[in-house]
């Protein structure tokens, strides 16, 4: 019996719910491969509590293959090319031929896309850089100073991470007893906190940073990092002093997503807001290299996107793997992506 191929590109939630799921409901005589570069899958959300010494480096990282279900096919690979009219992706460890694709590639941060960024600033936005960060708040000096969180560019993936960062940096010195020494302040270009959740919830995310002794800024939108004279640039606002810089980069799909032609203007993939398929034949897309409107959500003529976030990847991926089955098994798909989620917001302890 012929079997077919599905080929997943990127192990992060999408790509390892997807992968999983159509090998949960396929044939074993159907294939599902996931590429992946980077074998350790960290789990981003408790990133933040490495951060903080509230999770050690090792407990939130897991071996990909471990996490994949028996029978899921794991390419140690990185993607270098994509043949969407050949059906065919070019890897690191040779060329993989799919009968359907699913595009999971997520979003790659690029620090190097604001000047003075990447020397300057520390980032709990990976696994690396939540470790470097620790050591940063662990060696920051007991006289005090100034701690920035920015948000570098929109969009940006998880839309509660840099207020939580932000109070769980207020919350570990105030664990130390410093609170009073250490100022914590976090700038946006947007106009409040997580615009896409409406404005009732952005009020009450200001309360909570305000209770927490957290220095809110909307509207900043940041132009430059000096690192020697330790300033924040600002596109029509004065400079900002900082101690220690906490950036979330700018994001951007990686480059054979751009150069395979599935991105558009944005330079993210957009899809069918309901079944994930792209405007190639048998080749969809999922997660946070996505880009899927939200029209009329809170004003008629204000346009939002869905965020970037797992549990919206994680959704996505269900809906894709099922369809995908469907069709291979001739049987009806009938679930579509609603576009709901929610996520929890981690304060800290006080």
């Amino acid at each position: 019996m012929t079997g077919q191929t599905i080929v997943i590109l990127g192990g992060g939630v999408g790509g390892l719910v997807a992968a999983n799921e159509l090998r949960r409901l396929l044939p074993p005589h159907h294939r599902v491969v996931l590429v992946e570069k980077d074998l350790r899958h960290a789990f981003a959300p408790s990133l933040l509590w490495v951060m903080v010494g509230d999770r050690r480096p090792e407990q939130v990282v897991r071996d990909l293959r471990t996490l994949a279900r028996r029978g899921v096919e794991v390419l140690e690979a990185e993607v270098s090319g994509l043949d969407l009219a050949g059906g065919r992706v070019e890897t690191t460890r040779g060329p993989v031929s799919y009968d359907y694709l699913v595009v999971a590639l997520g979003a790659e941060l690029a620090p190097e896309a604001l000047p003075g960024l990447a020397e300057a600033a520390h980032t709990f936005y990976t696994w690396e850089g939540s470790v470097r960060l620790r050591d940063a708040l662990r060696a920051f000096p007991e006289t005090g100073g100034h701690i920035a969180v920015v948000v570098t560019a929109l969009p940006y993936k998880c839309p509660g991470a840099p207020h939580e960062g932000a109070m769980l940096i207020a919350d570990y010195f105030r664990r130390r007893r410093l609170a009073d020494k250490v100022e914590v302040h976090l700038y946006t270009p947007e106009p409040q906190p997580m615009p896409v959740a409406g404005p009732v919830l952005g009020e009450a995310v200001k309360e909570m940073l305000r209770a927490r002794g957290v220095m809110f800024h909307p509207l900043h939108k940041i132009t430059a990092v000096d690192g020697s004279a330790r300033e924040l640039c600002f596109e029509g606002q004065p400079p900002a002093r900082f101690d220690l810089l906490a950036a979330i980069p700018p994001h951007r799909s990686s480059r054979v997503v751009r150069e395979a032609g599935l991105a558009g203007e944005t330079v993210w993939v957009p899809v069918d807001p309901k079944t994930l398929a792209t405007r190639h034949e048998r080749v969809y897309a999922i997660g946070d290299v996505t880009a899927i409107p939200l029209l009329g959500r809170w004003k008629a003529d204000v346009p939002l996107m869905l965020p970037k976030a797992g549990v919206f990847a994680h959704a996505q991926a269900e809906i894709v793997a099922r369809r995908i089955a469907a069709q291979i098994t001739g049987t009806a798909a009938v679930r579509e992506f609603g576009g709901h989620g929610y996520c929890m917001l981690e304060a800290g302890e006080s």
